[in-house]
């Protein structure tokens, strides 16, 4: 059982807005810190309906577990969402520290890993200034579920690295995954809504599309809707800021297969080397 170390209520936070903001424009909203106005605490209750835990592990298997095994044993899950990750992982025997930028996402990852008979250690904290609020080394760092396309601006994208490469250890490893953008841009949307996004009568599809924001639209069984604008960040460019941050190999897999198996995967995730062994 992993220990418990929170730094917020273990309710969910009073006064937080129920609806989310856009303005009158909402596709001219390219901002960063506009995600703490998205994930408003309405959606953060949906979000587990959105992934749904079984579906989830079913279509992941061992994937992360197996990367990691045999080369990490603390592992720093910056973007824990609603703890599935986490939970996988803790339940698996690694020591996880379960980070996110929103304090509603946190309580309710504290509540799933209860549920799950897992206590989660819980840090909020931001990744442009990640080593100012967790301290020590990792073997590992994990930034899953698109997460990383929340920021807007190249110079937060490169900061946020650099963060995740002073917090691993030498010979340390990071585990990215994005959306695959290549394809939305170029050829349109479509999914096999096998992986991440599993709800059952849950939509999750690209309402608005530009080399400058991806804006997507989560429709739920209840017809409630939510959206997030994220930056469409096209697997090259991305593989790029890794190995610019100082990572020195990076190995791509599509949908968890060998990225040449799968040429139009939904998801890339990026597995880079601190140091090549």
């Amino acid at each position: 059982m992993v220990n418990s170390r929170i730094q917020f209520s273990e309710t969910p936070l009073q006064g937080r807005p129920k609806q989310q903001r856009y303005g009158e424009d909402p596709v001219s909203v390219r901002d960063t810190n506009h995600y703490q106005e998205e994930y408003v605490q309405s959606f953060v209750e949906k979000w587990d309906e959105l992934i749904d835990w079984n579906a989830r592990a079913a279509s992941e298997g061992q994937f992360f577990i197996h990367l990691l095994k045999g080369r990490a044993q603390k592992v720093l899950d910056v973007a824990t969402g609603t703890g599935f990750h986490s939970v996988q992982l803790a339940k698996a025997g690694f020591d996880v520290t379960s980070s996110d930028g929103n304090a509603d996402m946190l309580v309710r990852a504290f509540e799933n890993g209860k549920k799950q008979g897992v206590l989660v250690r819980t840090v909020h904290a931001d990744w442009r200034s990640l080593t100012k609020t967790i301290h020590g080394k990792y073997d590992a760092i994990i930034c899953l579920g698109n997460s990383f396309t929340h920021l807007f601006d190249e110079i937060d994208r490169r900061r946020a690295l650099a963060e995740f490469y002073a917090a691993l250890k030498h010979d340390g490893m990071l585990i990215l995954d994005q959306r695959n953008y290549d394809r939305i841009l170029d050829e349109g949307f479509s999914s096999k809504h096998a992986y991440y996004y599993c709800g059952e009568d849950v939509r999750a599809e690209p309402e608005y599309i530009d080399d400058g924001l991806a804006r997507f639209r989560y429709q739920f069984p209840d017809k409630s809707e939510f959206h997030l604008n994220m930056f469409p960040l096209r697997k090259d460019y991305m593989r790029q800021l890794i190995r610019e941050a100082g990572f020195q190999s990076i190995h791509t897999y599509g949908d968890f297969v060998e990225t040449h198996q799968e040429p139009a995967p939904d998801f890339f995730i990026h597995v880079a080397e601190k140091t090549v062994k």
